[in-house]
């Protein structure tokens, strides 16, 4: 007796591939509007300038050489113990800037104890006067019809040694100018090695700027 087994194929499920693909594509597209929209934002600029930026100048000036508003290269001779000698000179302020400071220190070459020697060397002393020094001589000589001011008072061994602040001076503002007269006194208590010597001075004023004047 023979059993009859029917053998049935086994049918194969067929995947929607095409199905698939198109929904992942749907579904990408629109997770990436959503991230655009919650993303999403306006914006605005604006632009300033162009801006110049130029800086000042510091730059102090004396007068005229030779003449009544610098006199400080006219040469004395056969100077004595207790013998003084006065020379003008104007101190101007031409920069664009205010200073904070002029100082004036004194160099000399050739040098002798008339200069190195504090005590009995020469003394210096600068007045101020409001309005321009009346001068006569040579020998020279001032006198002022306004206000006279004490601007330093000192010795030139100690300029030498260190340059020394100028007080209350008009120059110390952009546009300023101080009519000043330099006196240097030998005093009576030089000793008579000073007889026969020599010394050539040169003044030097240095200007130095404030801050905070930028406009």
């Amino acid at each position: 007796m023979f059993s009859h087994y029917r053998h049935s194929p086994t049918r194969k499920r067929v995947k929607p591939l095409g199905k698939i693909a198109l929904a992942g594509t749907l579904l990408g597209a629109g997770a990436a509007l959503a991230f655009q929209g919650a993303f999403a934002e306006w914006t605005s600029g604006a632009t300033g300038g162009p801006q110049s930026i130029s800086t000042g100048t510091v730059t102090i000036a004396l007068g005229a050489t030779g003449a009544k508003t610098n006199r400080l290269t006219v040469n004395a001779t056969n100077v004595a113990p207790g013998d003084t000698i006065a020379r003008s000179v104007d101190l101007s302020n031409v920069g664009t800037l205010n200073l904070a400071s002029v100082t004036l220190g004194i160099s000399a070459n050739p040098s002798s104890t008339l200069d190195t020697d504090g005590t009995n060397g020469l003394q210096v002393s600068i007045s101020s006067c409001s309005v321009a020094w009346s001068e006569s001589g040579p020998p020279y000589t001032y006198t002022c019809s306004g206000r006279t001011s004490s601007v330093l008072s000192t010795n030139v061994s100690a300029l030498e040694s260190s340059a020394a602040p100028l007080d209350g001076l008009n120059a110390l503002t952009a546009g300023g100018t101080d009519h000043l007269v330099v006196t240097l006194t030998l005093p009576p208590s030089a000793p008579s090695s000073m007889e026969g010597l020599a010394s050539t001075l040169s003044y030097n004023f240095t200007g130095t700027q404030a801050t905070g004047q930028a406009a």
